[in-house]
């Protein structure tokens, strides 16, 4: 690559921070966000969401933050890596998007190049972003200024599939600058890239990802609610059904995050605009959706079976992340076994050692404890965090509590029922 690369990289989250450290190493790198408080534990060479470790920091050079739009005036490349979240009727929300595309228009020069990695339904960085940035810009989309479009792939808490360890799919506005971006990403990404034909391909192809597995965990969430009218436990058929070559691992289930609980929604939307109606994809997302309450309505029903008043009763839930052993608590659905506990009137205590309990408090109006209690009447394992397993959980509730292992991590022998 001979031109001079300058980047910005708008939004420091999960997914822009770990991209922008990687590319600081090697070339001028502005990291951008709207958020004071994250650009200043930045400078002072933390990441509170552990996706980037301080000596990762530290390595990044050539990277420098900023909550000032004009300071991306030098850029020549900008990779907007914002949230694209669904609202509450479940329908994209692409205000982030928007947002940073407009900041983006403002410092836009001839010759630049516009990199979204944010998932979004296949044509929406040519239906949505470019007319913003050619009205920001004053400038004329493929004339002056390009697009192209490289969705993320970050794992939150995968200390072994990195940013530079996981293939990169890349696209451009027109072939010259397809190669273009491709050569940038490879410069940094170790796996290597792959160049689809064009911007929606590559956005579609995302969108299919998380979409996938949504449907797999759908599956086997399905099995779990046929296996328990059954009497058998789904972790014993997975295991046995897991020992053919070509049998697809995976297991029951709350399906939460900034991924896969939210991207489907987003192929769905642009499918019924368009006049059909997803079928598949749709049940998969109404029966995960669901589980949260399911998991909570067996508890109940298994603590009435113990002899147990509900109302008044104490709920032990260990775990509010999305995920094990990382803080990242976007769309947990662990809130919706806490939610349905409360419609029953249960004390409930939730105990999670990676989750912050201001943002807990924040986003989901949950006080968590600092530890947890004794002698409740119920315990619901919701994430399997490491230090769960060295936890006598048994021992937190009364004789005839119930304990509940949604993620099958605790041995069978100690529990009255997993998912």
């Amino acid at each position: 690559m001979n031109e001079s690369i300058n980047i910005g990289v708008i939004g420091l989250g999960y997914v822009g921070l770990p991209l922008a450290v990687e590319f600081g190493k090697k070339y001028p790198v502005t990291g951008f966000d709207i958020h004071q408080q994250r650009i200043n534990e930045l400078v002072a060479g933390h990441d509170r969401t552990l996706e980037t470790s301080d000596e990762d920091l530290k390595s990044a050079v050539h990277l420098k933050y900023t909550t000032n739009l004009e300071d991306l005036r030098v850029c020549n490349y900008f990779i907007v890596t914002v949230p694209t979240p669904i609202d509450k009727h479940k329908r994209p929300d692409l205000t982030p998007l928007l947002k940073a595309s407009e900041s983006v228009g403002k410092v836009l020069k001839k010759g630049d190049i516009v990199i979204y990695e944010s998932t979004v339904y296949p044509g929406a960085t040519e239906e949505e972003c470019v007319p913003i940035l050619e009205k920001l810009s004053g400038l004329k989309f493929n004339k002056d200024f390009y697009c192209g479009y490289s969705p993320e792939r970050i794992n939150p808490g995968d200390k072994v599939h990195t940013v530079t360890k996981i293939l990169k799919v890349t696209s451009g506005s027109t072939p010259e600058i397809a190669v273009k971006v491709d050569n940038l990403y490879k410069s940094i990404i170790t796996a290597g890239t792959y160049m689809a034909s064009s911007l929606k391909v590559a956005e579609a192809a995302k969108v299919i990802e998380n979409s996938q597995r949504d449907i797999n965990i759908a599956f086997v969430n399905e099995l779990a609610l046929i296996f328990n009218k059954m009497g058998i436990d789904t972790h014993e058929v997975l295991a046995a059904a897991g020992t053919k070559w070509n049998f697809l691992k995976f297991f029951p289930g709350l399906v939460g995050g900034h991924c896969i609980g939210v991207d489907p929604y987003y192929l769905t939307h642009k499918a019924q605009e368009l006049g059909y109606n997803p079928e598949i994809i749709l049940a998969g997302r109404r029966l995960n959706d669901n589980m949260g309450f399911y998991v909570a309505n067996r508890v109940i029903k298994r603590m009435i079976q113990n002899g147990h008043t509900i109302a008044g009763s104490r709920v032990l839930v260990l775990g509010i992340t999305f995920k094990e052993n990382c803080p990242d608590i976007r769309n947990s659905r662990v809130v919706d076994v806490v939610a349905e506990f409360n419609e029953y009137s249960c004390k409930v205590d939730v105990f999670d050692p990676w989750a912050d309990a201001a943002e807990v408090k924040h986003e989901y109006g949950l006080s968590m404890v600092e530890k947890p209690g004794s002698d409740y009447d119920a315990i619901v394992l919701a994430v399997a965090h490491n230090e769960f397993k060295e936890m006598d959980i048994r021992s937190m509730g009364r004789k005839d509590a119930v304990l509940y292992d949604l993620k099958g991590l605790l041995d069978k022998s100690i529990v009255d029922e997993r998912l």
